[in-house]
């Protein structure tokens, strides 16, 4: 068995060992080394050249070396090279190894104070946040309720009158005669108004043909935060059309300039995401709904709460704003559908889906306002009676929990989703399905709506697309978002289209002027 030196890693003429590390060392090399460190190389525990001890092994059998010539003294010099080369390749390994060590610790410190700094920036968003929601009842110094009406954009605030949206929340005031009479007052006129508009296509009215020369001309991802990213919820305006409003999984609603392309008021207030966003017919007022089982009325102007309606004791699936614009449909996942006053803040009726065993998924009036939709997790659209709190009605066939419900302005049609990946059209004359356009396998649809025309379809989910009205044509796919689109709203006569998307993005499309 031959000794290896652990300085040069070569065979050694004079081994010798060390008895501090136990390892064999060539004599001459480890001598030059203990004169620069008295170290021993391996471990670095002290080491003297009298603490050495001789290994006897066989004597190398070396040729004699020719005297009386210069090659001696060249061999000595190389050999003396070679020396100072093992003995610098030895230290490098140790300083390589050192580095190494120094380097590991150096990248541990950097990810802990990464962590430490992405929890305290986590904090200081939640603590903005909580200030932000407490910055409106800092100001009061008593209970106040704030009352407005149709003609009043902006609320007054009286002092004594208690927190009527808390009160509100505990008991239900029922459909009183003078409530069931403002409804039905309501559905006679807007019956008669569309009868009338169904007799000719609206003037300005996006065509077929436009509508399939649509592209997206702007996109806009900073409105929502980028650390929990998402867009959830949209509308837009009825009374003017450039401003559109989105909810997040920021918990924060954005209401948005679509010509200035600025933000005009940020709403915040919800505990956790928000799901739908409402932006009231005629005034300008915003009602948005979470899953912390809220619903928030805000003053856009002022970005301020005007009410909180405490309907549902869980997370809201389902908002829809009455055509009066006094009154606003929820549904939670508590089986529950809630009617409650915008103006006052109380809950008028509260019923429960008892035929219903997992939850309600979404709700939305009819225009007319007299009847309403709800989806459920059972796969069953039911339609309920708003004044005598009846369920009247029931669409079965659809295989997985309804997502989204949508009436058409014509009052005729209800377009449904569910997690089949198919959209139904139903009848409501007949009652009956009609129509049943299949997608894609494993097509996720999260929204639906008509324009004001009744004229389009708009789908959003995998993609964004439009299909044409009573001949349920295609018309055309938009394929810019990154994730799945979770939003989908026409504006004025359809010269628009905007959508929302997972993505964290807000996308227009139109049909560009150079075509």
């Amino acid at each position: 068995m031959s000794l290896i030196c652990s300085l040069s890693n070569e065979v050694p003429e004079q081994p010798v060992l060390s008895p501090v590390s136990g390892c064999i060392y060539e004599k001459r090399l480890i001598i030059k080394y203990l004169r620069e460190s008295p170290n021993d190389p391996i471990t670095g525990q002290p080491l003297t050249e009298e603490q050495l001890i001789e290994v006897k092994v066989t004597p190398l059998g070396k040729p004699k070396p020719p005297s009386a010539t210069s090659i001696p003294a060249i061999l000595k010099m190389l050999q003396d090279e070679w020396d100072a080369c093992m003995l610098h390749s030895f230290t490098l390994r140790q300083q390589l190894q050192t580095a190494r060590q120094e380097l590991s610790h150096v990248m541990y410190q950097h990810d802990a104070a990464c962590r430490v700094i992405a929890r305290l920036n986590k904090e200081v968003t939640a603590a903005r946040e909580a200030l932000a929601t407490l910055k409106p009842q800092a100001g009061i110094s008593q209970p106040t309720a704030m009352q407005y009406t149709n003609d009043q954009s902006i609320p007054t605030i009286h002092h004594g009158g208690g927190d009527a949206s808390q009160a509100g929340a505990n008991a239900s005031e029922g459909m009183t005669e003078e409530i069931i009479q403002k409804l039905q007052d309501k559905a006679s006129v807007l019956t008669q108004l569309r009868k009338q508009r169904g007799k000719h296509v609206p003037e300005g009215l996006t065509t077929v043909d436009e509508m399939k020369s649509f592209r997206c001309s702007a996109t806009h991802t900073a409105l929502h935060s980028a650390s929990n990213p998402g867009i959830l919820a949209l509308d837009i305006s009825s009374k003017n059309s450039s401003i559109v409003i989105t909810g997040g999984n920021d918990r924060q609603a954005v209401v948005f300039n679509r010509d200035s392309e600025q933000v005009v008021a940020t709403l915040k207030g919800h505990q956790k995401k928000v799901t739908h966003v409402i932006h009231h017919f005629e005034e300008d007022i915003a009602v948005t709904a979470s899953a912390d089982s809220s619903i928030r009325v805000w003053h856009i102007p002022s970005a301020q709460c005007l009410k909180v309606l405490k309907a549902h004791d869980s997370a809201i699936t389902g908002l829809s704003l009455h055509p009066t614009g006094d009154y606003v449909l929820s549904s939670a996942t508590d089986n529950y559908w809630a009617l409650s006053d915008l103006r006052t803040g109380k809950l008028i009726t509260k019923v429960q889906d008892s035929t219903s065993q997992r939850g309600l998924t979404c709700a939305q009036f009819h225009p007319d306002g007299i009847i309403f939709g709800v989806g459920t997790q059972d796969s069953v659209i039911k339609i309920w009676d708003l004044k005598e709190c009846n369920n009247v009605a029931d669409f079965p066939g659809h295989a997985g929990s309804i997502n989204t419900i949508a009436f058409s302005e014509n009052g005729y049609y209800l377009a449904t989703a569910a997690e089949d990946a198919s959209i139904k059209l139903w009848d409501l004359r007949k009652l009956r399905n009609f129509k049943t356009i299949t997608l894609e396998d494993r097509y996720e649809i999260r929204d639906l709506v008509f324009d004001q025309s009744g004229m389009y379809l708009g789908v959003a989910g995998t993609d964004v697309r439009v299909y044409q009205a009573k001949q349920w044509d295609l018309l055309k796919v938009f394929n810019d978002h990154t994730a799945v689109a979770t939003g989908i709203r026409f504006g004025s006569n359809a010269k628009y289209i905007a959508s929302s998307s997972i993505d964290r993005s807000l996308k227009f499309y139109e049909r560009l002027s150079q075509e």
